[in-house]
C-alpha cells in the first residue's frame, strides 16, 4: 500500500527507519517489558536521529520533509516498539505550537534544538477533572511584571518523564478566550513531575503528571497571544494528534499481521499449516483487508496536509478507522494464537495491550464520530488545516 504514496524520499527514509527500529529498538523491547521504566536512552538515541524535526523547516535545522515523511517515521517505530512510536508522536505534538504558534526568537531558539535531537518538547492540556473538556481547566497563569506565574497540574502527558520544553495550556482569563499557551523548560523553579505509574501497555514511554507550584515563567514564553490557548491546543490535536496516533496504530497493526501470517505458516493443525484451515484463512484476509483501508485512510489523509489542502474531516477518520481496525485486528490475532497468545514471550498479547492506548487520546472514537456526524450535517465549524495551510506547505519540500 506504501508504494502508492511518496516517493523516493519516502521509500528510503522507510528503509532507513525500518533498519534502525529492527537494529536499535527491537532488542530492548524485551527490556522495557520486564522493568515497565521509562527508557531514557532510547528516548534520545531517537531523537538524536533528526526525526523528531522532520517536519521542521531547514531554515530552523529540520529534515522539511513534510507529514507523511513523519507517519512513516512513526508508524515504522511503532511497528517494532508502540512505546517508542508513542515518544515521537508526542514529541511532534510539541513541535506543532511552536511552528505553528512560536514568534521568530522561539523559533529559532528552540525548532533547531528539536531537530538536532538536543530537546524533547510536549504538550500538556488533560486535567483529572477536566478529562477532554478543555474549556473545563483550573491551572492559572498570572501575569506578575515581566512574567506569569503557573499553577496547577497536567495529567496524561506524553513525554513527561523524558521531555525538556512543555506547551503548557492554562487558564489566563474566563470563558474560551481565557486559556494561554507557555513554553515553560523542565529545569525551571516550581515546576516538577509526579511519580511515574505502571500502566497497561507501551512500556517504556511515560505519560505522566506535570505539577506547577508558583512556577515564574517570562511572557516571552507565551504562544501566541493571550487567550490563544484553545486554538494552540485543538489545532496540534486536530493537525498532529490524530494522524501521529493513527501512525501508530497502524505500525501496531502491521506487526499484528505480519506476525500472526508468521504464525499461522509455522504452525500444522490437520497435516498442514493452520493458515490453510478455511476459518483461519478467512480471519487472516479479514487482517489484510482492514491494514490496507487504515493504510489507505492515513496515507490520504497526510498527503493532502502535506499539500495545504483542508483535511480535518480525512484526518478525524483516519483516527478512527486506525484505531477500530487495529483493536479488531487484535482481537482476531488472539483467535488465531488462541492460548499461545497469552503468553508473554509472545508478542501478540504486548500489540493487543498497547493499541488500547491509542484509543483516547485526541479524542475517543466517539468524539470523532460526532465530528464527522457535523462534517455531513454541514455544522462544522471550519478547518484547522485550511487556516494553517500557509505553515503548513512550508516544510513540505
Amino acid at each position: 500500500m506504501e508504494r502508492h504514496f511518496g516517493d523516493g524520499r519516502h521509500d528510503e527514509l522507510r528503509a532507513r527507519v525500518r533498519d534502525f527500529a529492527l537494529r536499535e529498538v527491537g532488542p530492548r523491547v524485551a527490556a522495557m517489558e520486564r522493568d515497565r521504566r521509562v527508557d531514557h536512552e532510547l528516548s534520545r538515541l531517537i531523537a538524536e536521529q533528526g526525526w523528531i524535526g522532520i517536519t521542521v523547516d531547514p531554515a530552523y535545522g529540520g529534515m522539511g520533509l513534510g507529514h507523511l515523511a513523519k507517519t512513516i517515521v512513526i508508524e515504522e517505530i511503532a511497528r517494532v516498539s508502540g512505546a517508542m512510536g508513542a515518544m515521537v508522536q508526542a514529541s511532534q505534538l510539541g513541535v506543532a505550537k511552536i511552528v505553528h504558534f512560536g514568534d521568530e526568537a522561539q523559533r529559532v531558539t528552540w525548532l533547531p534544538e528539536v531537530a538536532a535531537g538536543r530537546c524533547l518538547p510536549t504538550i500538556a492540556v488533560t486535567e483529572y477533572g477536566s478529562g477532554g473538556h478543555v474549556l473545563g481547566m483550573t491551572a492559572s497563569a498570572v501575569r506578575d511584571g515581566d512574567d506569569y506565574v503557573l499553577n496547577g497540574q497536567k495529567v496524561f502527558v506524553g513525554n513527561s518523564h523524558v521531555g525538556d520544553l512543555h506547551g503548557v495550556v492554562v487558564r489566563t482569563g474566563p470563558g474560551s478566550r481565557g486559556l494561554s499557551a507557555f513554553l515553560v523548560e523542565s529545569d525551571r523553579p516550581g515546576f516538577s513531575l509526579g511519580d511515574h505509574r505502571g500502566t497497561m501497555g507501551l512500556h517504556g514511554f511515560s505519560f505522566g503528571e506535570l505539577v506547577f507550584e508558583d512556577c515564574r515563567v517570562p511572557a516571552a514564553n507565551l504562544l501566541g497571544a493571550e487567550g490563544d490557548g484553545l486554538s494552540v491546543a485543538y489545532s496540534s490535536s486536530v493537525l498532529y494528534g490524530r494522524a501521529n496516533l493513527a501512525a501508530v496504530a497502524l505500525g501496531i497493526h502491521r506487526a499484528l499481521v505480519e506476525e500472526t501470517c508468521a504464525y499461522a505458516s509455522e504452525v500444522l493443525r490437520y497435516g498442514k499449516p493452520l493458515a490453510e484451515v478455511p476459518s483461519v484463512k478467512l480471519r487472516l484476509g479479514q487482517m489484510q483487508s482492514r491494514l490496507m483501508v487504515a493504510a489507505l485512510s492515513l496515507y490520504h489523509a497526510v498527503s493532502l496536509l502535506d499539500r495545504g489542502r483542508p483535511c480535518d474531516n480525512e484526518l478525524i477518520n483516519a483516527k478512527l478507522v486506525n484505531v477500530e481496525y487495529v483493536l479488531d485486528t487484535a482481537r482476531n490475532a488472539m483467535e488465531v494464537h488462541a492460548a499461545q497468545g497469552l503468553y508473554t514471550h509472545r508478542p501478540i498479547e504486548r500489540y493487543l495491550r498497547d493499541a488500547h492506548h491509542v484509543f483516547a487520546p485526541a479524542g475517543t472514537s466517539d468524539v470523532q464520530l460526532l465530528r464527522l456526524g457535523e462534517a455531513a450535517l454541514g455544522t462544522d465549524r471550519g478547518q484547522w488545516s485550511a487556516r494553517l495551510s500557509d505553515r503548513l506547505v512550508a516544510g513540505a519540500g
